[in-house]
């Protein structure tokens, strides 16, 4: 082993520092080109979409957030109120007014939805729902009108067609139409042109992420009693793991808490309404048919469960307010749709209906996971 003398052994030493030095110096001034990358966000275990479209960078944008809850493929509820007073005026006999206590308004649905075509360019969804209303009152012989209503099936059969069409990465829009028959016939008695109620609606929106969505467009409905027009914002958010808000503004907002992917939890508001065509019992006067429209803003709370895989039920609760309740005469009514006449839109009977609690209850069918997982292969 060579022996270096202490003058050596001090120069080598000395070089050794410098270099260190040095080295600690460049490290110091080097500077990342580009900030930092992190992988994309996962999908929550209860979300339905593919794996390609949500939770990670978009080929095609939906309206669906993060978050919000499974898919509904089939739905059956049922829903009922407490009692509440309803005042009745008859126009044709000089604003008489009776009044007595509905004992009764109990309401069922089952709907369905089926996926007639299903690619990430285009889905196309075709759908269907069977609807019954009843009314009971306390005094039905106080009026003409409340012994018409008492018993009498509201019924709503209907079917709709549905398009989503993702246009690429961020811009997608959905078209809805829908037909129904609404009223008291039977199948023997039906007249289509009688109780044909159509609707429709066209969104376009913005996909700004896996976590928000929101669109502009417009509706054709009875959502406030009548056939109309109106304005409507899609806003879909996903705040974080456990906030998000859905909403379809002017006719619902929800505010979602997601507890675990299992459960969820909902609070807001939606205005309904509905236009029914029946035939009377006892004539009012000359009328044998009515319009009846009815509307309505519900203030609700609503929970939502996995009880297995694929099917799933929901409980919900809160009080409705009845904004409207009141009957036109056909023809008359026929008319304040074209706006020929403003008085065509006198009432026939108006109604002053209470406020009252509800309660409903439901089970609705979801795709199991496990198809969802060979489709997001």
């Amino acid at each position: 082993m060579p022996v270096f003398s202490a003058r050596t052994r001090c120069l080598f030493y000395c070089l050794n520092v410098a270099a260190v030095l040095a080295g600690s110096t460049a490290l110091a001034q080097v500077k990342p080109g580009n900030p930092p990358v992190y992988p994309p966000p996962a999908p929550l275990t209860n979300d339905t979409m593919q794996a390609s479209q949500v939770g990670q960078a978009q080929r095609f944008a939906v309206p669906s957030v993060v978050g919000m809850g499974p898919s509904k493929g089939v739905v059956g509820s049922i829903e009922s109120l407490g009692n509440f007073r309803i005042t009745t005026r008859l126009q044709d006999e000089g604003g008489r007014e009776t009044s007595t206590t509905v004992t009764k308004n109990r309401r069922a649905f089952i709907k369905g939805y089926i996926p007639a075509w299903n690619r990430p360019h285009l889905k196309v969804i075709l759908g269907f729902n069977y609807d019954r209303e009843e009314f009971q009152f306390r005094e039905p012989g106080n009026a003409t009108f409340y012994r018409d209503l008492e018993d009498k099936g509201l019924k709503t059969l209907g079917t709709q067609l549905a398009v989503i069409r993702p246009v690429d990465e961020v811009h997608w829009y959905v078209a809805r139409v829908k037909a129904e028959l609404n009223g008291d016939y039977t199948s023997s008695e039906l007249s289509i042109k009688d109780y044909l109620r159509t609707s429709g609606e066209f969104i376009y929106g913005w996909k700004r992420s896996p976590y928000f969505s929101w669109g502009v467009g417009a509706q054709l409905s009875y959502t406030f009693g009548r056939q109309s027009v109106y304005p409507v914002i899609l806003y879909n958010r996903t705040f974080n793991q456990r906030w998000g808000v859905e909403s379809l503004f002017p006719a619902r907002v929800t505010l979602r808490r997601n507890i675990n992917p299992k459960t969820l939890l909902f609070g807001g508001y939606t205005v309904d309404g509905a236009n029914y065509n029946i035939k009377l019992r006892e004539p009012l006067g000359d009328l044998r048919t009515l319009i009846i429209r009815e509307r309505e803003v519900k203030f609700r709370l609503r929970a939502e469960r996995e009880i297995y895989d694929f099917l799933w039920f929901g409980l919900e609760g809160g009080y409705r307010y009845n904004a409207g309740f009141s009957a036109f005469n056909e023809d008359n009514y026929r008319r304040s749709l074209l706006g020929i006449l403003s008085g065509g839109r006198t009432r026939a009977v108006d109604n002053t209906l209470g406020g009252a609690p509800y309660f409903s209850v439901e089970m609705f069918l979801v795709p199991p996971r496990k198809l969802l997982s060979k489709m997001a292969k």
